[in-house]
């Protein structure tokens, strides 16, 4: 959530960053609405409570008694209004940093730079559910059998590259430094909320667990994030940097077009995510630092990439700025998005009250939280099975793979 004092004080900021993201500058009027109405029902309270106190010391028994049912009925009414406001307030999104470029949508995203020369063949490429089938790693129709559309099965080899992929992640993330994490696949409603997911509603892509405040994760964001909620952090032990393994679990409802073939929109798949805590005056550089990491295992696969910027319009609610990494994929003769990695600045550790203090922060103040992908497997797999594809429909394992996978050729 952002900072009350600025919600209050500098409101017409507040409006530009929402209208520049796309938002209803409105989010901004109900909150102060709700916020005005609770803080003069406080008011009234806090009267009450001084009328207490005042018939108490006259010992005046029938009066206090009175307005001692008032008192609770008041104490009643400021608790709803109190949750009406902190509704109004989690519905504000995160503000855009100054230096994230204008737009409204993807289109307007900005490519920053291209990386590796696209994968040529002398035949034409297949795409990786043509690959797939044929070599009998990938099995749509077993998991639409057992789980229904958009979930599959990965055999043999298939199942091998899904563990590579991984493994190759998170030896990759050790050697860096990171702290590596297997999280719980579900989490509770409050760490949904307080990492900005909202998982319930028409919008939300969140399973839920019936009977219970549980849901699977759509991302080890929210597992990761949760760990230190309701913590103060020593400053010297800043940045933490975390590498979470889970697996992901998404309605995906709606449509989205050719691109959506096979693995690259599913319900379920396995990722490595990256997520660091800052102090506010580091994670402009830790940003960079996550994008590096993303770009060099990406490299160290041999897959072609872009690096995009997404512009306002284009960034999720968490997001104050956002890159994507996009590979290259032949199956489709176009770029599709692999990683990206946000700075969601304080807004999420506002609201899982996470600070920290030390040295230079004598009374605790907010983190920031980072977060970003290494490797989202579905998608690694389009892209190894593509871009590493012969005419004969084997596919040669990429090198850096080769000692996790244990054998240099698929098929």
């Amino acid at each position: 959530m952002l900072d009350i004092k600025l919600l209050r004080e500098d409101t017409e900021t507040v409006k530009a960053g929402l209208k520049a993201k796309n938002a209803d500058p409105a989010l901004v009027d109900d909150f102060l609405e709700s916020d005005n109405n609770w803080r003069e029902f406080r008011v009234k309270l806090d009267e009450l409570r001084a009328k207490q106190n005042k018939l108490s010391k006259e010992r005046n028994v029938e009066e206090a008694k009175k307005n001692k049912e008032e008192i609770k009925a008041a104490e009643l009414e400021i608790t709803e209004l109190e949750k009406e406001r902190d509704e109004a307030w989690m519905k504000i999104p995160n503000l855009p940093l100054p230096e994230v470029p204008q737009g409204f949508n993807e289109s307007e995203n900005k490519v920053l730079r291209e990386v590796g020369k696209k994968t040529e063949f002398t035949f034409k490429p297949k795409d990786h559910l043509e690959l797939g089938e044929a070599l009998g790693i990938i099995d749509f129709a077993s998991g639409a059998k057992v789980a229904g559309s958009g979930f599959y099965y990965l055999k043999n080899d298939g199942a091998l590259l899904e563990l590579a992929l991984v493994q190759y992640a998170l030896d990759f993330l050790r050697k860096k430094g990171f702290d590596l994490w297997l999280t719980p696949d579900l989490a509770k409603d409050k760490f949904y909320l307080g990492t900005g997911y909202n998982p319930r509603g028409p919008e939300a892509q969140t399973y839920l667990v019936a009977d219970s405040d549980l849901g699977l994760i759509a991302t080890a964001e929210v597992t990761l994030a949760a760990i230190h909620a309701d913590e103060v952090l020593q400053e010297k032990d800043l940045p933490k940097r975390y590498a979470g393994y889970s697996h992901c679990f998404r309605q995906e409802g709606g449509a989205y077009g050719k691109y959506s073939r096979g693995l690259y929109r599913v319900h379920q798949f396995t990722k490595v995510e990256m997520f660091a805590y800052a102090k506010p005056a580091e994670s402009p550089a830790i940003h960079e630092e996550l994008l590096a990491l993303e770009e060099e295992l990406w490299q160290s696969l041999g897959i072609p990439y872009r690096v995009l910027e997404m512009c306002a319009g284009d960034l999720g609610a968490m997001a104050a700025r956002k890159f994507d990494l996009e590979a290259w994929m032949p199956g489709r003769g176009d770029y599709g998005e692999v990683t990206s990695t946000s700075n969601t600045t304080d807004y999420q550790a506002r609201r899982l009250n996470i600070k920290y203090k030390g040295q230079t922060a004598d009374k605790p103040e907010f983190v920031h939280t980072l977060n970003g992908t290494a490797i989202a497997t579905s998608r690694g797999i389009i892209a190894v099975l593509e871009n590493y594809q012969r005419e004969d429909g084997k596919i040669d394992v990429p090198e850096a793979l080769q000692k996790y996978f244990g054998k240099k050729v698929i098929g």
